[in-house]
């Protein structure tokens, strides 16, 4: 074994693959890293056959999906490391560092279309309602629910939304999505008024002087991250008694699936999300079809 094989070097046409993606499709960092994880981890499994990321073929491709599976990873694992060495050689393709895409004859693995999360209208009025308006760090974070859930946003887009992106006066915030794909979204009275109250002397409170742009800073001044303000929720979950398991995009599934359920259109529901394909919209169907027959089933008198 060689010792670029004892001490793993990442190959450079990664490195090169993801400088493409980065400036032609704008990906965010998350995306990128992902890409980065799942290529990385293949590029290990070549090396450690004395190859290298241009000598793959179809059998190597196969070998690794086939070894992946007696190992017992997850389905949804393997599809998404397929999507991302799909796209990877297809770049190479078009480089012309290879003539064949060794990944042109492989599927993905097939997955069981999973009915995301949500909240009913019940337990969402009980987590809106949870922080207290007159202490800063909750009024802001009350302004941030009311903002998510009238908007579904992104978490990532709602902890980066500036002032600059929002007009209270017309309703409605601009939002730069994935693929830097832009879309207007309105914010609903509610959120308006919430998010009006929370200007009014909250975030002053909680900037302390520094000059942001950031329309919900962190106590510290600075941009929160996702990952705190998640845990903000929890916590107002907890103390609001809700035991429905939550998730990133628990209140954007909620936003989305009540939409449906009061007779929205689903492209209207697309658009709003910044969903590039219908079909991603469309699993939202699916929970809102669930959850009329279950109320069929509970109050009809022949359910």
């Amino acid at each position: 074994m060689t010792a670029s094989i004892n001490r793993y070097q990442q190959d450079p046409l990664i490195e090169a693959f993801l400088d493409d993606l980065w400036s032609s499709k704008g990906l965010s960092d998350n995306t990128l890293q992902a890409y980065r994880s799942d290529l990385c981890i293949f590029d290990k499994f070549v090396q450690a056959k004395q190859l290298a990321l241009l000598d793959v073929d179809q059998i190597l491709v196969r070998d690794y999906l086939s070894q992946r599976f007696e190992k017992g990873f997850e389905k949804s694992s393997s599809a998404r490391l397929v999507s991302s060495l799909r796209r990877f050689y297809r770049y190479l393709v078009v480089q012309k560092r290879i003539e064949l895409d060794p990944l042109a004859m492989i599927k993905p693995p097939k997955l069981a279309r999973k009915l995301p999360d949500s909240l009913s209208e019940a337990d969402v009025d009980r987590l809106l309602n949870e922080p207290n308006a007159e202490d800063p760090l909750e009024c802001r974070d009350r302004a941030m629910l009311e903002l998510l859930y009238a908007s579904g946003l992104r978490v990532s887009e709602l902890v980066g939304l500036t002032m600059e992106q929002m007009s209270l006066r017309q309703g409605l915030v601009r939002i730069v999505g994935k693929g830097s794909k832009e879309r207007l979204v309105p914010l609903g009275e509610l959120a308006v008024q919430e998010i009006e109250h929370y200007l009014a002397g909250a975030r002053a409170e909680l900037l302390k002087g520094k000059v942001s742009d950031v329309v919900f800073p962190s106590k510290r001044g600075t941009m929160m991250t996702r990952q705190t303000f998640w845990h903000r929720i929890k916590h107002y979950a907890l103390r609001a008694g809700i035991a429905v398991h939550l998730s990133p995009h628990t209140l954007r599934h909620a936003f989305a699936t009540h939409l449906l359920n009061h007779g929205a259109d689903l492209r209207v529901v697309q658009l709003l999300l910044g969903h590039s394909d219908l079909s991603t919209t469309q699993i939202y169907t699916h929970v809102a079809k669930a959850r009329l027959a279950k109320l069929h089933q509970d109050h009809h008198p022949r359910g």
